[in-house]
């Protein structure tokens, strides 16, 4: 996959949360999970996008980092709106899937790019 096809498809997960923050019940609860959802995911995307722009290989190591604790973090909240009975396991399953792979990718990606330096 390359840089181009990482892009889209960190943007098309976020796009996916988005809709999915949009149709979350109107809760304290869901909107507060919300909230925290829709930070990491678009994050994930933004920063993904940050590092391929990056000036230096630190620099783009570092938003990498930042990029894949971001995906990480979206499967929690993700799993935390299913624990919580927000949202059915199934209306997120591709979602949960997304991010899962998209932190293994990001986690070999900075190893990769940590080698080489």
């Amino acid at each position: 996959m390359n840089q181009q096809e990482l892009q889209e498809r960190t943007k098309w997960f976020a796009v996916e949360v988005i809709r999915l923050v949009e149709a979350l019940p109107k809760t304290q609860t869901a909107e507060v999970l919300g909230k925290q959802l829709l930070r990491s995911a678009t994050s994930v995307a933004a920063n993904y996008r940050a590092a391929c722009r990056g000036r230096s290989r630190a620099e783009f190591v570092s938003k990498i980092n930042v990029v894949e604790e971001e995906a990480d973090e979206s499967e929690f909240w993700l799993e935390l709106l299913v624990e919580a009975n927000v949202v059915a396991r199934e209306r997120v399953l591709g979602l949960l899937k997304e991010a899962d792979e998209l932190t293994a990718i990001f986690v070999a990606t900075g190893r990769t790019a940590k080698q080489k330096r």
